[in-house]
């Protein structure tokens, strides 16, 4: 579906679809449960930890879905019409979504949960902030403690929306909180001991990891904050020189994006390759379906890479 055609579909199913939504919180009040809407299926992690079986979750992406270029559904576009929350990431890292958003969810119903995290500002060679003008590093959720945050707002909208149900969505968030500074502590104890670590991204995703536990993430493959941008033959000579130059640790690439030229440049600079997760969790049953086993696996990934280098 071209852009053109999904911003027609937007605008007449919002325009269908209000005449109905008296009707949706009849059944919202019937069912006794919050209709929730998440972007990406790390935030609906997030969510559905601190909601439970209180809200009905609808997460909008699936797994290795890349969040810079997702375009929804005439469905999915109905489920944002009808949501009485909608949680979003924030920091631009939904782009192609915000128009869907602007003509189908009343801006009182989104949230952002990044709101608060301390933003790492884009650089003025950065190509994504000239590009489409965002400021900030999207990525948010590499380092716990952006995600702690994430928990405090989406308990404070929960609870807004549904103050009958406050106690229980504070119990679970607390609950989660306490998961999340474990992790914390655990991926310290796993990095530190390997520090200095050099590594390189397909994009540039881990800048909040790296502040926050001290490796350096001295280039990337796509010179951006968006998996969408592409290299030039020029950037990614430069980059292999670099690579041989400063003895890497090791070239990450997420599940989200195309491996073909991470794989390129492993070969040509003899650096192994080492697949993660970054923008998307996996499928169930896969190695990363929550947000916390996502970052346990790809601390586990850089600590086998970093002790074979």
């Amino acid at each position: 579906m071209t852009r053109k055609a999904l911003l027609f579909l937007t605008f007449i199913l919002s325009l269908t679809l209000s005449a109905c939504r008296g009707q949706t919180a009849a059944s919202i009040a019937e069912s006794g449960k919050l209709n929730v809407v998440a972007t990406t299926s790390i935030i609906g992690d997030v969510v559905a930890n601190i909601g439970d079986d209180l809200i009905d979750l609808t997460v909008l992406m699936p797994a290795g879905a890349d969040p810079h270029s997702f375009e929804p559904s005439p469905q999915q576009i109905a489920a944002l019409s009808d949501a009485d929350i909608v949680f979003v990431s924030g920091f631009d890292l939904e782009e192609t979504l915000t128009p869907v958003l602007d003509s189908a969810v009343s801006p009182d119903k989104i949230v952002a949960v990044s709101d608060g995290v301390e933003p790492i500002e884009f650089g003025e060679a950065d190509a994504e902030a000239g590009e489409h003008g965002q400021r900030y590093d999207p990525h948010v959720w590499m380092d716990p403690n952006n995600v702690i945050i994430w928990t405090q707002n989406i308990e404070d909208a929960l609870s807004k929306a549904d103050p009958d149900h406050a106690d229980a969505y504070h119990q679970n968030a607390e609950a989660y909180w306490e998961r999340l500074q474990a992790l914390d502590a655990w991926i310290q104890a796993q990095i530190t001991p390997l520090l200095p670590l050099k590594v390189v991204t397909d994009h540039k995703v881990f800048g909040y990891f790296a502040r926050r536990y001290g490796i350096e993430q001295v280039g990337a493959i796509i010179p951006s904050h968006s998996a969408l941008a592409q290299p030039s033959a020029q950037e990614i000579a430069q980059l292999e020189d670099v690579i041989k130059q400063l003895g890497v640790n090791a070239i990450l690439v997420g599940n989200t994006v195309n491996p073909n030229l991470a794989k390129r440049v492993a070969e040509d600079t003899g650096v192994q390759l080492i697949p993660i997760y970054t923008g998307s969790l996996s499928g169930p049953g896969g190695p990363a379906s929550t947000y916390l086993d996502f970052m346990r696996y790809n601390v586990n990934a850089i600590v086998q890479a970093a002790k074979s280098h």
